[in-house]
């Protein structure tokens, strides 16, 4: 079978099926769904896009492959220059393999590199039209480019999403019948800047009914190291959005981003229809990471919380249950070994995913184990069927009651009568937490324990520094 292989870049669970928002709007995605199996507790290996894309790409964990940041890409690092990362082994396989938009983080390497990976490249996709000056304004800790949503005007086919979208549906109509494809769309929204028009934006009520819900002071609970994981970012915190009236106009913008992006999936899932391939195309649509809009006093990623590490992901097609939803944590990392088994090719001994294939085909099989997240060396989230454990490079720990408690507004790790579900759950860190490889930057925190010294992006955080408040 061929493979349809679209991803969401920083989508959390504001889809309408997931629930994670009670207005997202997201129709197409939601029709995907219903005519595959929705895994509805799937999670990222890492919150951040170039550790988390490598991750599924390479199938091993951030932790194996010591790429935690945003650079460098896996190319450039001696152990992964020559890996059969996931689209290379369709295409050693005779598939033909098409590359359009966000799939690898940044760029792939120069024109011999890339045709390593993919035989197709499309156009790259991205912000497309931009406004003259930043929407919003100035914002905090340097004023990024990029930290920036609302309304202006412009045409629905000037935005990058826009055009992959339309690229892809050529794509599908051309492709021939006798040779299998693998066809990789990357969307960008809703990725900030989440620029929207007015008709999208006014699908959202403009009041206080749209955000989401939170508790105040809800890091009173949580132990000072969680801070150090976004210690000083270009991503503004709940405060400044607060203070700066912005809200609310950040999480009309991020809804109406991802509807948008559901549309252009609905044009491309219209087209696959109206193909000759319509019935032998796998589809698998997944989102690299969460996001926060105000939860936990932040916006952004870069977190081992619910907000942060749940993700869409959903199977389509051939070998497929159709309307299957299922509960079970399930991985990124689980897609590389489920396509070759769906796609019926020789396997990858090392990959540390595990196949989706009992749960493709009745998704109330039960899994072996958690999904586990990590960012930077030491600091690993794991998300069973029923809680949530974290453990911090310090030392220091959380637990969520997901079942009672899905907001994670209360850390049970230091009640004693928790003391058996702590320890089920210690169990399943990873036993190599590799250190950095080289050349690692950006959004990176290391830390020594003989000296409890940790250091975000090259300068050092003291126990009596204040936390950045905005």
């Amino acid at each position: 079978p061929n493979v349809l292989f679209i991803a969401i870049d920083d989508q959390n669970d504001w889809i309408g099926c997931m629930r994670g928002h009670p207005m997202a709007r997201t129709p197409n995605i939601d029709g995907l769904a219903a005519r595959g199996t929705l895994f509805l507790n799937a999670h990222c290996q890492a919150p951040i896009c170039n550790p988390s894309r490598t991750s599924l790409l390479l199938g091993l964990r951030p932790s194996t492959t010591g790429i935690y940041g945003l650079a460098p890409w896996f190319r450039t690092v001696d152990a992964f220059r020559d890996r059969v990362a996931l689209p290379q082994h369709f295409k050693t396989h005779g598939y033909n393999t098409l590359c359009t938009g966000k799939i690898y983080h940044g760029g792939a390497g120069g024109p011999a590199q890339r045709s390593k990976e993919f035989n197709v490249w499309g156009p790259n996709g991205g912000i497309g039209k931009t406004p003259k000056t930043k929407l919003i304004g100035p914002t905090p800790m340097g004023n990024n480019p990029l930290m920036d949503w609302g309304s202006f005007p412009h045409e629905d086919h000037e935005k990058g999403d826009y055009q992959i979208a339309s690229w892809t549906i050529d794509q599908l109509k051309s492709a021939p019948v006798d040779k299998p494809f693998f066809l990789a769309t990357g969307f960008f929204l809703p990725h900030v800047p989440c620029y929207v028009t007015d008709p999208w934006l006014d699908h959202f009520p403009d009041d206080d009914s749209v955000l989401p819900t939170i508790l105040e002071n809800d890091r009173s609970d949580t132990p000072r190291f969680s801070w150090y994981l976004h210690w000083y970012l270009p991503e503004p915190r709940l405060s400044w959005v607060e203070k700066n009236h912005q809200w609310r106009n950040l999480v009309r913008s991020y809804l109406a981003s991802s509807m948008f992006v559901d549309a252009q999936i609905g044009r491309i899932l219209h087209a696959l229809n109206e193909s000759p391939h319509a019935k032998n195309t796998i589809v698998v649509l997944w989102g690299d990471h969460g996001w926060h809009l105000g939860e936990k006093g932040i916006t952004g990623k870069n977190t081992l919380w619910e907000r942060s590490t749940r993700v869409p992901l959903i199977f389509a097609g051939p070998g497929v249950t159709a309307g299957g939803v299922c509960k079970e944590p399930v991985e990124l990392l689980d897609i590389y070994p489920t396509l070759i088994d769906l796609c019926h090719l020789s396997p990858v001994s090392d990959l540390e995913g595990l196949s989706l294939i009992p749960q493709l085909q009745n998704p109330l099989n039960s899994r072996a184990r958690p999904a586990i997240t990590s960012h930077n060396q030491g600091n690993h989230g794991i998300r069973s069927r029923d809680w949530r454990y974290i453990r911090y490079a310090d030392g220091t720990e959380e637990l969520y009651d997901m079942i009672h408690d899905p907001r994670e507004w209360s850390n049970l790790a230091n009640k004693a009568e928790y003391a058996e579900t702590l320890a089920l759950h210690r169990r399943w860190l990873p036993r190599l937490d590799a250190p950095l490889v080289p050349n690692s930057n950006s959004r990176i925190l290391t830390y020594n324990p003989e000296t409890d010294e940790a250091i975000w992006e090259g300068k050092k955080i003291r126990r009596i520094d204040p936390i950045p408040d905005e």
